[in-house]
């Protein structure tokens, strides 16, 4: 891709942002894209031989700025291996890979990612954070929420919520609620360019006015959800100053309770990677109170199928089938802190997080996509485990499991969706694994594995 094939605009703003180092800037974008993925730390710490497998096979060097990110090679497909369908690692581009580095999620704490989908930085987080604490992974647009949520469940993500609300919707019930925030704000995608040609024409002046805009609103709820104490890291994929240093010079004088503790650039000729900005913003610790502001009658109706607060009994009896389940197929399992949750027939848990304690208005009419880990579906007089159950599992925690090699016929039938044989005295729920990275559930009976890995999840190719 020449310089020609750039926005005319674009090209001379970049002349002018980097004078002497543009030529070196517009280069590299005659070289080809780079390719990264980074290891699930809630998988990967126990699984020692398939992260030497795919670092010996996918030819994998490190990122300089960050510990499980990785460069692969580009002739491989990563996102066809078994391993990606544990969720032992994200494909994610590596520049992105800064943001949550800087933002250093701690176990334990409140986070919330703001503009989320599809995922990369929120499992991100959750690898950090090692299943403690609450994350809430927020995206306004329901197809790209699914697609979060779905990536949440692949990664066997316990401890976060999935919604789809605005902003300003999210502020009013979240005011001063978090430790972290992560805000990978909307904006122009200048460093997309290379990715994606179609973030070229979509480019233009006024574009970049309109995201400094949307990025200004969004901005203002997320500093009015962060603790005192609290920290905010805002990132973009893109180059001008408008979306990034103005845009943190406008929060210092709107916000004096927030301090710049850094900024960073990664740029295309001077890394290996797309490009991105992150600035880190701490809010003083004296600076405003926590706790949730008043809400409006309207705000409370209830919203969604939630149960929950109408029939609490119906919570525990369904909490209370779970567990004698459990107890017989399951009997590893421990939940962390939090309660039980239905929405209709299904049965989630939803987390707690240390020192948070969830409201009737935080919840009510809030549109939740998964609240929290997905524990179970009611069937009448049983229960059915969850996909997201079995992802977030270890085969030493099931009365049963059934491991197949990544590259063996059983693993590809079953990820068909085929039944597998298994031994004649294996009777019922078992996890499925491949190299002890788990892949969904099975049920045995009379030397037969009924496969149960959800319709939308099998790979005909």
């Amino acid at each position: 891709m020449g310089k020609e094939q750039l926005p005319a605009d674009f090209v001379s703003r970049m002349q002018e942002l980097l004078r002497e180092e543009s030529d070196d800037f517009f280069a590299s974008y005659d070289t080809p894209r780079t390719q990264g993925l980074r290891l699930n730390l809630l998988k990967a710490e126990q699984a020692a031989e398939p992260v030497r497998n795919i670092l010996r096979d996918f030819r994998l060097t490190p990122v300089p700025w960050c510990d499980t990110g990785y460069y692969y090679d580009e002739t491989v497909r990563p996102g066809k291996h078994p391993y990606h369908t544990a969720g032992l690692y994200y494909i994610q581009e590596p520049s992105a890979m800064s943001a949550v580095e800087l933002l250093d999620p701690q176990p334990g704490e409140t986070i919330l990612d703001l503009a989320a989908a599809p995922g990369g930085k929120t499992s991100h987080i959750a690898s950090k954070m090692a299943g403690r604490g609450l994350l809430i992974a927020n995206e306004i647009h329901p197809e790209r929420a699914r697609i979060l949520s779905e990536n949440v469940e692949r990664m066997g993500i316990s401890n976060a919520v999935v919604t789809s609300a605005a902003p300003d919707e999210l502020s009013r019930r979240f005011a001063g609620c978090f430790d972290r925030i992560m805000l990978d704000a909307p904006c122009s995608g200048e460093g997309m360019f290379r990715k994606d040609p179609g973030a070229i024409e979509e480019w233009s002046p006024s574009h970049v006015e309109l995201c400094v805009s949307r990025q200004w609103d969004i901005v203002q709820d997320a500093c009015a959800m962060l603790k005192p104490g609290g920290t905010l890291a805002y990132s973009t994929c893109t180059f001008n100053e408008d979306e990034n240093e103005n845009m943190v010079q406008r929060i210092l004088g709107r916000y004096p309770e927030l301090q710049l503790r850094g900024m960073k650039r990664l740029w295309p000729h001077r890394e290996r990677g797309e490009g991105h900005f992150v600035a880190i913003l701490v809010k003083n610790a004296e600076g405003g109170s926590a706790g949730e502001q008043p809400h409006t009658e309207a705000e409370s109706k209830r919203g969604g199928k939630s149960r929950r607060g109408d029939k609490p009994s119906a919570e525990r009896s369904a909490l209370e089938a779970f567990k004698a389940w459990a107890e017989q197929d399951l009997p590893g399992h421990e939940l962390p802190p939090g309660a039980p949750l239905l929405f209709g027939d299904e049965l989630y848990w939803l987390p707690a997080g240390e020192g948070w304690s969830w409201s009737e208005h935080q919840l009510r009419g809030l549109k939740i996509l998964r609240a929290g880990l997905h524990l179970a579906h009611l069937k009448k007089n049983r229960i059915e485990p969850a996909h997201a159950l079995a992802m977030a599992s270890k085969p030493e925690q099931a009365a049963r499991a059934v491991d197949l090699p990544p590259d063996s016929v059983e693993v590809s039938a079953y990820l068909r969706g085929e039944t597998l044989s298994v031994p004649a005295d294996y009777k019922g729920w078992t996890l499925v694994t491949t190299d002890g990275l788990p892949l969904g559930w099975g049920k045995a009976s009379s030397g037969q594995l009924k496969n149960h890995l959800p319709k939308g999840l099998r790979q005909f190719k």
